[in-house]
């Protein structure tokens, strides 16, 4: 396993730690802090993955599939549980990104179930697309923004989040179009 596979997966530990943290946050306010650091940690564990796969062209089998599972299950985990415990986080954005994702990976099932090769390569769309969703979890639990600028953040997100998932639809059309 490579040192980027190892940071995705350190990712992927991350995530209960950060879910515990803002479980306790509550009754510990200093817990707040604490997941807001660790989520920070994820997200340059992100950074690192690729930067360091790229310099020591170190793409695996395993990085390939680990690091945008690592993206997701962090993503999703942070915009659910924010939600559940009521966080100034709207409905509609979580049905979005959750919704995407689902679809996402129901394409790749089925795909894979006809035994169509796909490479699941991120996409410029797909990048900008977890880049604000992460800012959004970011400003969500720091209470950075003011409402109007929130809203206005949280309809950016929902407009990459549709736009990156239409985009690997449309991949995943094609290549069913190839076969």
């Amino acid at each position: 396993m490579s040192f980027a596979d190892k940071l995705s997966l350190i990712r992927i530990i991350l995530i209960p730690i950060f879910v515990s943290l803002l479980l306790y946050s509550r009754s510990f306010p200093i817990f707040k802090k604490v997941a807001i650091c660790v989520f920070i940690l994820a997200i340059l564990s992100d950074f690192l993955d690729g930067l360091v796969a790229r310099i020591k062209k170190e793409k695996s089998s395993v990085g390939v599939v680990l690091d945008p599972l690592a993206d997701k299950l962090l993503l999703l985990t942070a915009f659910i549980v924010l939600y559940l415990l009521g966080f100034n986080l709207p409905k509609w954005l979580v049905l979005i990104v959750v919704s995407r994702d689902f679809i996402i990976l129901l394409g790749i099932v089925i795909l894979t179930f006809l035994k169509i090769e796909i490479s699941i390569s991120p996409s410029w769309w797909g990048k900008l697309t977890t880049f604000f969703q992460m800012i959004t979890i970011l400003t969500v639990l720091s209470n950075l923004f003011s409402l109007f600028y929130l809203r206005i953040l949280w309809v950016l997100t929902a407009i990459f989040t549709l736009i990156s998932g239409v985009d690997y639809l449309r991949r995943g059309i094609k290549a069913l179009n190839q076969k």
